[in-house]
């Protein structure tokens, strides 16, 4: 963090640990929420880093020469800086989207680097802490502020505007890339994946518990922290895509390819069995405790289950229903589908009805807030419940005593929303 002046003489002095304390004292002052991160971190001595630079396991490793060059004021600033790249978990964040994007050269790593430094520095200082001479924010690049790594990667190219950031590295805690002089996963003073996750909790409690002395920043992060995100359209298509694979799921027998076994009976044609896209019910939830954003959001999974299984909406029915089920309604275009209900629930009529369908279908999937009667036994297909979250207990007006059952165990069952 701060661009290298002079590298380390031969005979240099050794890390001057007291200024390096007391800078991550004065960040601690000024940014106390972040407190317990900062006094986590371990620091190591190093004459291989530019700056400093954290690794993945939470050792933070100082250049002796740029800690006796840097005023106490802008080494607070690299402390914040450098913690914030772990409490963000830009290490991870950056492995999954190389996996994604097929990022592999140290080139990708020098952009991810870059790119989690503009998400950082746009809010992070002021206030009491000095931005570092040197430090990179979005508007270095003519960027937008207020977006995330993930976003800024996508926006910008390695060339002219960044050939003055070749000696940026602030290790394999931005980018998630090992260096060579990384003490790695067995090396001495590194955090266990529960104590790191027990300190980015600390430090979400301290900025929720008050809000107004952080940025919006911190602020989304320590929701995210609390109440993470899920990827849980992706659960629901695997879930699909899993029911859909299993055995006896969407097979069928064929004579326009003849089965290998007609040769071992002469005179004989027999058929063969060949995979077909599975036939999909969607049982819709309508009833009265299912609220219209449910709804709607219900219709945008009935158009990614259709994805899920090969974009073969031919293949994919709608069945709405509250206590009764309504009209079944063939896949053409999920926002024109009438979503009939607002009564009571009770998805049993809707598991008979989908399986009183002629062709039957392969999967039933039930989009349901979960304040239903299930099925006393094991429909005769694959059956997938996505559940929309409640927060407190569910109850019926009429019978004080009433709780739901919970999804039968034969059903794969996936939070939504």
């Amino acid at each position: 963090m701060g661009r290298p002046v002079i590298p380390d003489p031969p005979q240099a002095r050794p890390l001057d640990l007291d200024k390096l304390y007391a800078a991550r004292l004065h960040a601690a002052r000024v940014r106390p929420y972040l407190a317990t991160a900062l006094f986590a971190l371990h620091v190591v001595e190093s004459r291989q880093v530019h700056t400093m630079a954290v690794d993945r396991h939470w050792r933070c490793y100082a250049s002796p020469a740029f800690v006796d060059r840097t005023p106490v004021e802008d080494l607070a600033g690299v402390w914040v800086h450098e913690v914030s790249h772990l409490l963000r978990d830009h290490h991870g964040r950056g492995d999954r989207v190389a996996r994604e994007r097929g990022l592999t050269g140290r080139g990708d790593r020098l952009r991810m680097n870059i790119a989690a430094d503009c998400e950082i520095n746009d809010d992070v200082f002021g206030d009491g802490l000095v931005r570092p001479k040197g430090a990179i924010g979005p508007e270095t690049l003519g960027l937008p502020p207020g977006q995330l790594m993930e976003d800024y990667l996508r926006r910008f190219r390695l060339g002219p505007q960044t050939q003055d950031l070749v000696w940026l590295d602030c290790g394999s805690g931005a980018d998630g890339l090992e260096r060579e002089w990384d003490l790695g996963p067995a090396g001495a003073h590194g955090l266990s994946a529960q104590e790191r996750d027990a300190v980015r909790f600390r430090v979400a409690q301290g900025i929720t518990g008050r809000p107004g002395n952080s940025s919006k920043g911190w602020q989304r992060w320590a929701e995210e922290v609390f109440h993470p995100p899920q990827p849980w359209r992706d659960l629901l298509g695997a879930a699909v895509r899993s029911a859909a694979s299993g055995p006896g799921v969407g097979e069928d027998y064929t004579y326009g390819r003849p089965s290998r076994r007609s040769a071992g009976v002469p005179g004989a044609v027999l058929p063969s069995l060949r995979r077909r896209p599975p036939r999909v019910s969607v049982v819709i939830d309508t009833s009265g405790s299912v609220s219209d954003s449910e709804l709607g959001s219900a219709l945008h999974e009935v158009a990614e289950i259709a994805r899920a299984v090969g974009g073969r909406r031919d293949l994919v029915t709608v069945l709405p229903c509250d206590t009764a089920a309504h009209l079944v309604h063939p896949l053409c275009r999920a926002e024109g589908i009438p979503l009939l209900g607002g009564g009571g629930t009770d998805l049993r009529t809707g598991f008979a009805r989908a399986l009183r369908a002629r062709p039957r279908p392969d999967v039933i999937v039930v989009l349901t807030d979960g304040q239903t009667r299930w099925p006393d036994t094991r429909p005769s297909c694959r059956t997938v419940v996505g559940l929309f979250p409640r927060q407190h207990e569910a109850y019926d007006e009429d019978d004080p005593d009433y709780t739901p059952d919970s999804p039968p165990a034969w059903a794969r069952v996936v939070s939504i929303g």
